[in-house]
């Protein structure tokens, strides 16, 4: 997720007034769906979390596990592309050292508070759940609680950052202090670019299937993990495209048939998906990884779904809200923050204010949503008031 200094300072030196605003509004969509997606894990009870509810309702939890999946295929990927669009001029601006110094400090402490305080609050929605279910028959110990969490995205975007800065010490770019416009690429290096994306989730989804949490080995890295390390293919590549999207000024130059019809193609893909799992084509650990027929399927199918979406809803958000009100100002200047606090704000409203509510789960999952997601910009927005804190964010 890229700092919000970063991208105003992206809007006002590197685009015509008022062109980046979709961006920003891209972001807020994003955020949200982060949160509609913890909140699903919450009510699905299908992956580990700080807290779940067992949902013991089979359609419940077909229909958040769904929604789950459909975000995971392009969501993480995309926040990675808007990263690596902002990044280029940042680091011409900053140049490597300053570039580094800001990103480390920016991202970085941030990404300590989680650790140390905000992962730790987060965790004791475990402890309000049946220990049946968890296991755990001990009192909370704050100590045993370190952990990036879902700021994993931070500590991959941080490592993104640091390959591209040496990577430009060593092929010794040229700065540029604009954006060149070039034309977008033709559909057929984009499927060329599908296939290739599809063939790399395969091949890793082999070592590391989906839904296989990844951990570097040895202590000193213990407090990070990776839950959906399967997509690294599609972070990076992501990311490298963002990069090239603001050199070659593509985001501006997107023909408009590109979204309508990768719209088309992303509801094409997700009804053959659907299909497929619709027709019980292997087991559904098949898809996952491990070499399968099915996985080689998912891959293609979610590289598929990811690049036509996101072509999709550029297009479609700089045609229609390229545009920002007051509230849409507020709202894109804590999307970073809502991202780094929105984990305590779920447990607390779940785990401990609707937790006693004896009503059916999806609905329980939409009173949710509504408490929670507004509560995490109000609080990120009262943060942001703090003097001197955009220093540090």
């Amino acid at each position: 997720m890229m700092n919000d200094s970063q991208l105003e300072t992206a809007s006002r030196l590197d685009a015509p007034a008022g062109r980046i605003f979709f961006i920003d509004n891209l972001r807020i969509m994003l955020i949200i769906l982060v949160v509609l997606h913890h909140l699903a894990v919450v009510y699905a009870a299908n992956t580990g979390f700080y807290y779940v509810e067992v949902a013991g309702n089979t359609l419940t939890v077909v229909i958040l596990a769904f929604f789950q999946l459909f975000n995971q295929a392009y969501f993480m990927g995309f926040f990675f592309f808007l990263s690596g669009y902002l990044t280029p001029g940042s680091y011409e601006r900053k140049g490597a050292g300053k570039f580094i110094k800001d990103r480390l400090m920016h991202l970085g402490i941030p990404l300590l508070i989680f650790i140390f305080v905000l992962n730790p609050v987060a965790s004791t929605g475990v402890y309000q759940m049946p220990s049946s279910l968890t296991g755990i028959t001990g009192s909370f110990v704050w100590s045993e609680h370190f952990d990036a969490g879902p700021l994993w995205f931070i500590v991959l975007l941080i490592i993104f950052d640091l390959i591209y800065t040496l990577a430009r010490k060593l092929i010794k770019n040229r700065a540029e202090n604009s954006a060149s416009a070039s034309p977008f690429p033709k559909f057929a290096r984009i499927v060329l670019f599908v296939i290739c994306l599809a063939a790399v989730s395969y091949l890793i989804r082999i070592a590391i299937p989906i839904a296989t949490p990844f951990h570097f080995p040895g202590k000193a890295f213990q407090w990070v993990g990776f839950p959906s390390l399967a997509y690294l293919p599609q972070y990076a590549s992501f990311f490298v495209l963002g990069g090239l999207a603001y050199k070659k000024d593509w985001l501006r130059s997107i023909p408009e048939k590109y979204g309508r019809n990768g719209f088309i193609i992303a509801v094409v893909s997700l009804i053959l998906f659907l299909f497929a799992m619709s027709a019980r084509l292997g087991s559904g650990s098949g898809f996952l990884g491990s070499g399968t027929m099915q996985s080689g399927l998912y891959a293609l199918w979610d590289s598929i779904f990811s690049v036509s979406l996101c072509l999709s809803l550029i297009v479609i958000f700089r045609r229609r809200y390229n545009h920002q009100a007051g509230l849409g100002r507020a709202l894109s200047k804590t999307c970073f923050l809502v991202y780094v606090i929105h984990c305590p704000v779920i447990v607390m409203v779940s785990a401990f204010l609707l937790q006693p509510l004896q009503i059916p789960p999806m609905p329980k999952f939409a009173l949710a949503a509504i408490i929670c997601i507004p509560l995490s910009f109000l609080i990120a927005w009262l943060i942001r008031k703090i003097p001197h804190i955009d220093r540090i964010l």
